[in-house]
């Protein structure tokens, strides 16, 4: 909840003078003082039996009720990391509209450049690596079913209209992956990064080509190769558990899709090389999809914590610089889809709160509270600019096999967003 104008400040105690009344005024004091924080943050303020303030700037999106002292010090002291804490905990509550809120709080942060961060330096080992898609993905594929779209796709979706479903839209991202990547019949991908291989069978399915792909998650290797088998695919699509360090092959085409965001600046060389080992220097292409900012900044330290431990997401300098310069890998096209997300979290989220009952039985109210506001936060952080959906496609510097113009998918004759299966006359984007 700091807007970045403080990162904490000095809390006396309320029982230094002793008694009610300074305990009162201790109370009034640190809520000013949070207040303050928030800068123009437009959101009450209320401690259960004290202060109640109303926003300094503007009507309030919503009110948030602290419920115990310790909880506001707190607050105070680091309110990044506190502010989550207290939310799973039941500390604190929120009435109204919290991703309007979460939104102003980020909006406040851009305006004063409390972004500006380093990123970190430090790699990521295979074990690491594992053990932090463990963290989140095996947390089990049945949660994961209660509020994703029927093919338990996990990145961002493309919404041709605003109206279109989040199953359509899905089906749309995974169609304009592939014209991007002009997929011929016969050719060979190597996926790195798969999730539960919606996209893998796609390509497949609709393109015709055999696909490889690599991921570091149990759950969802068991799952991809099941469905595989299960829909007649298991001699067109390779799911192999391991780390994309391992990938080995040559292939027409590279494709990585919301993995990079797992990867760290540290090990990008790494996944270049990796790239350059798929493409060599001849007529491949390739494409990332990732989660991004406009400025170099850690994610947010309570995501890190609870939700996505040992995830950075990158600028586009640091991702070109740091995985494709190295390997001579020209960048052909980049497009920003950051409102695409915004609109795929909403329907994440709206989905979620329909199953935040069952979500409860399953594990605990403290972990859907988690999630609620993992949701909400990166929803919200989408429509504020403070993230970024880039798609980068790219080529061998020397490879003369690129479109000769661009396109958009809107501008193919007879383009339907439901028909998965429709080209552009000559196979350009």
């Amino acid at each position: 909840m700091n807007n970045g104008s403080r990162s904490g400040v000095l809390t006396p105690s309320p029982e230094a003078a002793g008694g009610s009344h300074a305990a009162g005024l201790f109370d009034h004091w640190a809520l000013e003082a949070l207040q303050r924080n928030v800068g123009s943050v437009p959101v009450r303020l209320r401690l259960v039996n004290g202060p109640d303030l109303a926003p300094a700037h503007g009507p309030a999106v919503a009110t948030l009720t602290i419920k115990r002292r310790v909880t506001l010090i707190n607050l105070l002291r680091n309110p990044d990391v506190e502010f989550g804490e207290a939310f799973i905990a039941g500390d604190i509550e929120v009435d109204g509209d919290l991703v309007a809120l979460i939104e102003a709080v980020f909006r406040a942060q851009e305006a004063v450049g409390a972004l500006r961060t380093r990123p970190p330096s430090h790699s990521h080992s295979v074990h690491v690596s594992r053990s932090n898609a463990r963290q989140h993905y095996d947390v089990g594929n049945d949660f994961y079913r209660l509020w994703l779209d029927g093919q338990l796709v996990y990145t961002c979706a493309y919404f041709p209209s605003i109206g279109a479903t989040l199953d359509e839209a899905q089906v749309a991202k995974m169609d304009l992956v592939c014209r991007k990547l002009r997929l011929r019949p016969g050719e060979h991908v190597i996926e790195a990064g798969c999730g539960w291989g919606a996209l893998a069978i796609h390509m497949a399915r609709r393109y015709g080509v055999t696909v490889t792909a690599c991921n570091i998650s149990h759950e969802q290797v068991t799952y991809a190769r099941e469905r595989a088998e299960r829909e007649g695919l298991g001699d067109r699509v390779t799911f192999v558990e391991d780390d994309y360090r391992a990938i080995r092959g040559s292939a027409d085409a590279f494709v990585s899709v919301g993995m990079l965001e797992h990867v760290g600046p540290a090990d990008y060389p790494a996944l270049g090389a990796v790239i350059h080992r798929v493409l060599g220097d001849g007529r491949g292409r390739g494409l990332l999809h990732f989660i991004g900012r406009n400025r170099p900044c850690p994610l947010h330290p309570w995501i890190t914590k609870r939700i996505f431990p040992g995830a950075y997401p990158p600028t586009l300098v640091e991702a070109v610089g740091g995985v494709l310069e190295p390997e001579n890998l020209s960048v052909l096209d980049v497009e920003n889809l950051r409102l695409h997300y915004a609109v795929t979290l909403d329907h994440w989220r709206r989905r979620f709160l329909a199953a935040a009952d069952d979500v409860r039985r399953r594990f605990d109210p403290s972990f859907e509270r988690a999630w609620r506001l993992y949701l909400s936060g990166a929803q919200a952080a989408f429509m504020a600019g403070s993230m970024q959906l880039f798609q980068v496609v790219f080529a061998p510097a020397g490879s003369n096999s690129i479109p000769w113009t661009r396109r958009t998918p809107g501008d193919f004759p007879g383009f339907d967003a439901r028909d998965s299966s429709c080209t552009g006359p000559d196979g350009h984007l």
